[in-house]
């Protein structure tokens, strides 16, 4: 296992279970493994919900990564921000009040009270679940390929790329090299890569034949690169060892402030179970029906150990 870069989204860890083995088996699933491991005591979080409908705002933190939550026009904008904001205006919280911070600063200033809740997506983790208290997930993340534009070599998931012989693109120390390389993609056939740029940039050049990356992601970089010769097929789930690989994340809390989380789980589930408002609410930051995340798709098991 490649060890994870601390401040990039795309680097995880890679212990996971499927989604349909979470039922029988507690475990874990592939999810982001930037570090931001906190120090600091809680606050008394008793009460907080009624505290913040008094006070009519809640103070959230975000790290300006596009498109699970960043700063546009001076507003906070993208997947978290935009489904916490339906969230907890329906909670009769009307205002959300965010500081921009980097991605390794939330959890710690979560922690410090700097904010009540952290909006940015973040992946759910056994090691975070252990500093802190995340809702139901928001979304999954299957994968997906960029590939030029016609797509002229056919290709469809990784299986395929193997099968073709074909040069894949992943980001340097990502999740997807480790699927590549349980696809039968070879080693001399996987490409690292810098950033997202860089894999658009590859597949335009023909460097590489597609660049492997969460569908959300990719949809996102095609958006903000319409020019660009290339497009985002339809994702797939990754299998590795005969378990297939997701990536859920959510919104977090601190540990004690469970009244808050639950009341806000109970208007999470209106809108993940309801895909076409979901839809609606994300749908232009590149979410689908397909991030939608599954009902048994639970964080206890997320957490467990």
């Amino acid at each position: 296992m490649t060890p994870p870069a601390p401040l990039d989204r795309r680097r995880f860890l890679t212990r996971s279970v499927g989604i349909g083995a979470l039922a029988a088996t507690p475990g874990f699933l592939v999810a982001c493994s930037r570090t931001e491991v906190g120090s600091g005591a809680p606050a008394d979080d008793a009460g907080l919900l009624e505290r913040l409908r008094k006070e009519g705002h809640v103070r959230v933190g975000f790290a300006g990564e596009a498109p699970y939550g960043f700063q546009d026009g001076g507003e906070p904008a993208g997947e978290a921000p935009t489904l916490h904001r339906e969230i907890f205006k329906a909670l009769g919280i009307p205002e959300l009040r965010p500081t921009l911070t980097e991605f390794g600063a939330l959890i710690p200033g979560l922690l410090a009270g700097r904010f009540d809740v952290v909006s940015a997506g973040m992946a759910i983790t056994p090691e975070r679940c252990a500093k802190v208290a995340f809702s139901e997930p928001e979304f999954v993340s299957p994968t997906a390929l960029m590939v030029r534009k016609g797509n002229p070599k056919g290709l469809s998931d990784l299986k395929s790329c193997a099968a073709k012989g074909s040069t894949v693109g992943v980001l340097t120390a990502a999740v997807e090299a480790s699927y590549a390389k349980a696809a039968g993609v070879g080693d001399g056939s996987v490409k690292a890569l810098a950033k997202q740029q860089d894999g658009l940039d590859a597949v335009v050049a023909g460097r590489i034949d597609a660049f492997a990356l969460t569908g959300i992601s990719l949809r996102w970089l095609a958006r903000t690169n319409r020019d660009a010769a290339v497009e985002v097929l339809e994702p797939f789930v990754p299998v590795v060892g005969g378990v297939e690989q997701h990536s859920p994340g959510g919104a977090v809390f601190r540990q004690g402030a469970t009244s808050l989380r639950d009341a806000f789980d109970r208007e999470l589930s209106k809108i993940t179970g309801d895909p076409a408002r979901y839809v609606r609410l994300i749908g232009k930051y590149g979410f689908t029906e397909r991030e939608v995340p599954p009902r048994s798709l639970r964080t206890a098991d997320l957490c467990a150990a």
